[in-house]
């Protein structure tokens, strides 16, 4: 039996993560593929975005921040539990993005990801300043959410890190399993009408606005999730993740992949988040290399990693 594109997917990447453990030298690299997942489940948002409807978003890091500040403060000062607040806090990020997303996604082009990029500024100084709510600069504190007493209790005893790498992995999963099925769906060929032409998407019945605030919603839900999951298994969290440079670095991570690609936004997520981990050994010239590994992409395959060796493999076929 032939698999389906959304098929091989969801198998390629559930093998990866079943299989990648087999690699890990120590706890530490469980930390760091669980770091992946949670930079991945943001870009599959960003993809959605970007990607499928082909709108630009420079402060999407502004609604990981609330997912994240809403595991530690909702459970500190009303009694929340954490993996509600997880629900909870994107919720709002959804509200947030649908009230945001009504006046600013009327912009095109620059105009638009000035205006995103704005938000981001404006959350992360928010968090910054507003010191007696949210700890200040220096983050605050994230409750255990408990949920190791789950998995102890089917009999599997992991450590912490192996919990967040499973953990962090079936969220991805889930993700991009939604993300999968919105582009087969109406809604999907909307917004990939949406991202060829507003004209002509507007010419064949697709309501623009509706599908544009629907991708930023979506995308902002995304990201709210992931910053959750990086709040819990931190057990700190800073106003750094809702600065602009996480936005750039999240965009960066969908193009780098391919943002038309829910596994290319995932590639990208996980060489982005890897490639510092290995030029270490360069010291001071890191960022350097890391610099020009991106632009080189960027110079010679436009398109992204994934879709450019799709491309590649099926000219070598003909």
């Amino acid at each position: 039996m032939r698999l389906s594109s959304k098929q091989a997917t969801l198998l390629v990447l559930a093998v990866l993560i079943l299989v990648s453990p087999a690699f890990f030298p120590s706890n530490y690299y469980y930390r760091v593929g669980a770091m992946v997942f949670v930079n991945a489940i943001a870009v599959v948002g960003i993809a959605i975005l970007t990607g499928y409807a082909g709108q630009i978003s420079l402060g999407h890091a502004g609604f990981v921040g609330i997912g994240g500040y809403a595991c530690a403060l909702m459970p500190l000062h009303f009694g929340v539990p954490p993996l509600l607040a997880v629900v909870l806090g994107a919720t709002l990020s959804g509200v947030i993005a649908w009230l945001v997303g009504r006046p600013i996604l009327r912009l095109k082009g620059y105009y638009l990801a000035v205006a995103s990029l704005g938000f981001g500024v404006l959350v992360a100084m928010v968090l910054a300043n507003e010191g007696q709510v949210t700890g200040g600069p220096d983050g605050i504190k994230v409750p255990d959410p408990g949920a190791r007493a789950w998995l102890t209790g089917l009999g599997l005893e992991l450590s912490n890190a192996q919990f967040w790498y499973v953990f962090t992995g079936l969220f991805l999963l889930a993700g991009a399993w939604l993300a999968l099925n919105l582009n087969d769906s109406a809604t999907g060929r909307a917004l990939r009408a949406l991202h060829g032409s507003e004209v002509a998407a507007r010419t064949v019945g697709v309501d623009v606005a509706r599908a544009k605030l629907m991708a930023f919603v979506i995308s902002a839900v995304y990201a709210s999730v992931a910053g959750s999951l990086l709040a819990l298994q931190n057990r700190l969290i800073t106003p750094d993740v809702a600065g602009y440079m996480h936005s750039i670095e999240l965009v960066t991570m969908a193009v780098l992949g391919g943002a038309g690609s829910v596994l290319g936004a995932i590639l990208g997520a996980a060489l982005l988040t890897l490639l510092p981990q290995v030029l270490t050994v360069l010291q001071d010239y890191e960022h350097v290399v890391l610099g020009l590994v991106m632009m080189a992409v960027m110079i010679f395959l436009p398109a992204g990693l994934l879709p450019s060796a799709q491309r590649f493999m099926r000219g070598r076929g003909e």
